[in-house]
């Protein structure tokens, strides 16, 4: 069985570019999708309660951390990792 390597860097930073993309693209669709279920009970709550408007801020905000996750994996992947070193 041959293995083949990888030699190109532009392969490999092609290939890393698609991670950092995915890694900051998933964490944001996450992020929606438990904002959606969040922001509905907030709103409902708010509605009955309005003294609840800072903990449901709050809530609303904890789902955007996510998307801060995946924005730093995809630093990490595009300037500090050097696949070559």
């Amino acid at each position: 069985m041959v293995v083949e390597t990888i030699t190109d860097g532009g392969v490999l930073y092609g290939l890393l570019a698609v991670g950092a993309g995915l890694a900051t693209g998933l964490a944001g669709i996450g992020a929606g999708v438990g904002e959606q279920g969040i922001g509905a009970a907030v709103v409902g709550v708010v509605a009955e309660e309005p003294g609840f408007l800072g903990k449901g801020l709050f809530l609303m905000l904890l789902p955007e951390t996510l998307i801060i996750f995946g924005l730093a994996v995809s630093l990490i992947l595009m300037f500090a990792w050097t696949p070559f070193a």
